[in-house]
Order: C-alpha cells, then structure tokens, then sequence
C-alpha cells in the first residue's frame, strides 16, 4: 500500500516526570507509526515537549535554575522513557527549538495580515498550571480551576487576540461534512456542542511572561503557550520552509491526545489552520485517563505509575501489550498490578507463550529443529479464518482500535492451541506412518507463528523480532510490505528454528 501516514502525539509540558499516560498516548502513537510503516506507506512520527510558559518560568525560579536549564534536565526523562520503551519517532520536537520558534513567529503573522489577529485588552480569571483563562459562566461563583482545582488569578492585561468567533459557523460546516474529524463519537458530539455554543475570540498574547516566544514586532508580549505548542505539528512537516515535505505529509496527519486537551485540538487548532487557509488534519483522537485501583493517580497520594519502574519490574513488552489491550482506546482505563499480572499470565504466558514454546520443542523433539514445507499444505480452516481476521484487524486499526485488534489476532493464537491440542502431535510422532501428517501439523503451527510474530510486531516489537529469530524468519521484518505476507503460502520452504526459551514466564503476584 502506497501513502503517507503522519502521527504525532501533544508535546509534553515538561512540569513533571513523565507517567502513565504519557506513556499510553506515546505507546499507540508508536502502534500506529509501526503499523503504517508495516503496510508500505511513508511515516513521519513525532513526539516531543512544550517548554515555555509562566509555570516553568516559577517552577525554575523555585529551583534556583534558568528555565532553559530546568527544561533541559526535564527533556531527558522523556527522551530516557521512550528509548526504553522501544518508541520509534522520526522526530522530537521541542518548543525551545529555533525553527520552531521562527515557524510560530511567521504563522502569527500570517494570521494577523489576513485579519485574524487583533490587539486589545484582556480581564479574566486564570489558572497558571494550566495556562488556560476562564470565563464567569464556567466558573459557575467558583473562583479555583474546573480542571486541577487550583486557586485562579485575576488578570487583566494588554494582549493580542486572535478572532476565533469568527469560526463558529466555518467549524460546524466542517464537523458536519467529517463525522469521524473528531474521535471516538462522544468526544465528536462534546465538541460539536461546544462549538454550536458560539465560540469566543482568545487571548493569544502575555505581557510580563519572558519565557517564551516574543511576539514579531513587539516584544514585550510572548505568544500564548497553547498557540506556541500547537503550532509545532506545522514545524515538524516543514511549514514555510520545506514544500515537499508539507505537501508529503501534512494532508495525512493525525492528532493522538488525551481527552483533557482535546477542545485545543478541535476547536482552537482548526480554527486557525482555516485562518491561515491551510487544511485540517484528517483526525484528533481523544483517549481516556487512567486511574490507579479506581482513584486518580496524584503526587499527594503517591499512586503516580512511573513506566519506567512497570518496565524495570516485567519488561517493556508486557507493559506494551497491557497497555494497548486492557481497555478500548478512548475509554477511561484503571492500572493494578493485580490486573496487570493476571492480563500477562492469562494472555502472553497462558495462551501465545504457551502456544509457541509447545511447538518449537515439539520440532525440536521429533524434527531436529528443522521442517520442510509439505506437500498439500493449504488447509480450509485456517486459510479462512486468517483472512477474516485480517480483514477485521486492519478494519481495527484503521479506526485506533487496538484492544479489539489484538482479540483479533488472539483468534488466531487460541485457534492454534486448540489445533496444536486436537492434532495431538505427540501421538502422531509414535506412528511412522503418520509422518507426513506430523510435517503438515507442524508446518502449519510455524507458520501460524510466523504470522503471529508480524502482526504483534507494531505492538511488541522486541517480543516479535525474537519469535521470528526463533522461527528463522526475522528477514520478513525487512521487507517493505511485511504484512502483504502474512498469508498462507508464503512461508518459508523450510522452517530451520532455534531452541527456544520461553517468551513470557508466568509472573507471580
């Protein structure tokens, strides 16, 4: 399949170490990233991190550091986690970056000759965690932040606005003719109501805020750290600068974020890509939170799940896999470790671990390690639910649905367990004359293997290449289309495999 594929995840704001869901919404950007490369199509993915703003400005001052040294130490957690958890971006953006910094500097400029951008005078509430202003009626006479509960600021303040009332009847049009613009659907229906309410022209300047991107022109004020960060999956794909890649990748991009900043992304974000007359990207997928044992993780509790302790404790792939299939991508999630184990014993040592372990030391036991390709090979039953399952498994992810993609190929992993049991090989090795049929019987499993070893490549990938080194497949990671292959036929015409070890022991707990 030929295309391009674009995924980014938000940039990160660095006030933090990264946690649980930085890791989730990094994690199936990674799936994504992995899966599209997997069909032939050119992939851009990025991550990153958001750096500027008045909270990191007094988080570095509490710290007796600049703010640049304060992002710079910060930065290198993320860097840290997403090496360990096998995440493979093409790009890390950071908002400190020059060629970010010239990109938003040239789109708030482009905005403010084509009118959209005005200068006035702005008086609201604010809350300086989350760099957002609040209105009265959202406020509802409580005077703390509706998202983190914080004490607001009353601030009232020169500032540059950008008209994004303007843009009320424009978005609706667009949400009209591209249902699935916004994902899942309730979040799709949150923003349509929210927009249909009439939306209000935003502050998109700060005085007295040094830390940050200086307005062109008039340096006193910087940028508005949300419009700053947005910009940078415009920076990322060469706005301005690189015609070839924009044109390359920008019609394809898709925004993975959590549902707590998703009206940035539908409603703020295309409102000013149809300012600047630019298209929209072809998603925003919102994904739930995750709790910890039903409470909401926070620092005061001490339940914040540091990913890098999951990873030092069962391995990254483990960690992967419960990730992407414990709950359906959007919906809320809760972590215990308690679940968490009873997920990797059941699914990966249990059922796949189990099912491949018993049939390489079955080929070992009665064929030396070694099976040719049978005569009469093809079979009805797999041959038929393979291409169900594929046909579904695309249609799953297509749509970032990857817990029901990984029933599907889990289809495939208890089919094989209940063949592997019903064929009985350990009985067909004790008749000579049923030689043939062992051969066929094994063959069939390997290359049930070597499917399976492809499909959970985008999800597992260290899991996956080892099954395939196993199996003496691993070139198929090579081509440029592996999953064009996973069918039957196409394996090799000899299977020669390692003596395994197994690929997830059981864990206690």
């Amino acid at each position: 399949m030929d295309g391009s594929f674009y995924i980014t995840t938000p940039i990160y704001y660095v006030n933090d170490v990264p946690h649980i869901g930085h890791a989730y919404t990094t994690c199936a950007a990674d799936v994504l990233a992995r899966f599209h490369r997997m069909r032939g199509e050119r992939v851009l993915f990025s991550t990153g991190t958001d750096e500027h703003g008045q909270k990191i400005a007094r988080a570095a001052q509490d710290a007796g550091l600049t703010p640049q040294e304060l992002v710079d130490r910060v930065v290198l957690r993320f860097q840290d986690l997403w090496k360990r958890m096998h995440i493979s971006h093409d790009v890390f953006i950071r908002t400190t970056d020059p060629e970010h910094e010239r990109t938003v500097q040239s789109f708030f400029l482009l905005l403010k000759e084509k009118g959209y951008i005005y200068k006035g005078e702005y008086e609201g509430w604010y809350c300086v965690p989350c760099e957002t202003f609040w209105t009265e009626a959202q406020l509802e006479g409580r005077l703390v932040c509706p998202d983190c509960g914080r004490p607001l600021e009353r601030l009232r303040e020169e500032s540059y606005f950008f008209a994004l009332s303007k843009f009320t009847e424009p978005l609706l049009r667009y949400l009209d003719e591209h249902p699935d613009f916004v994902m899942p659907e309730s979040r799709f229906n949150e923003i349509y109501s929210f927009v249909k309410g009439g939306l209000k022209d935003q502050s998109i300047s700060r005085l007295g805020v040094r830390w940050g991107i200086p307005v062109p022109g008039d340096p006193n004020h910087t940028i508005y750290v949300w419009f700053d960060a947005l910009i940078n999956y415009l920076t990322v794909v060469g706005f301005g600068r690189d015609r070839e890649l924009f044109e390359t990748f920008w019609p394809s991009a898709h925004h993975l974020v959590g549902k707590d900043i998703l009206r940035f992304h539908a409603v703020l974000w295309p409102s000013m890509l149809l300012a600047a007359g630019l298209p929209l990207p072809r998603r925003v997928f919102a994904h739930g939170w995750w709790t910890v044992e039903g409470e909401k993780m926070s620092k005061s509790k001490g339940n914040v799940v540091d990913p890098l302790e999951v990873i030092a404790r069962f391995g990254v792939d483990r960690f992967r896999y419960f990730l992407m299939r414990e709950v359906s991508f959007g919906l809320d999630g809760d972590f215990s470790e308690r679940a968490f184990v009873e997920r990797s014993n059941a699914d990966l040592s249990d059922n796949f671990g189990n099912l491949i372990h018993r049939t390489l030391n079955m080929v070992w036991k009665y064929r030396n390690g070694r099976v040719a390709r049978p005569s009469q090979y093809e079979d009805r039953e797999w041959e038929e639910l393979l291409q169900e399952v594929r046909e579904r498994f695309f249609t799953f992810m297509d749509r970032f649905a990857f817990s029901q993609a990984l029933g599907e190929i889990w289809r495939l992993v208890h089919f094989g367990n209940r063949y592997l049991d019903q064929k009985a090989p350990w009985r067909m090795a004790k008749d000579p004359d049923l030689g043939e049929e062992l051969d066929r019987v094994l063959y069939r499993l390997l290359d049930c293997g070597r499917i399976l070893g492809v499909f959970l490549f985008p999800f597992m990938p260290e899991t996956a290449t080892r099954l395939l080194q196993y199996l003496g497949v691993e070139e198929i990671l090579r081509d440029r289309n592996p999953l064009a292959l996973c069918d039957w036929g196409k394996g090799p015409s000899v299977f020669s495999v390692a003596q395994p070890e197994p690929l997830f022991p059981r864990l206690q707990g």
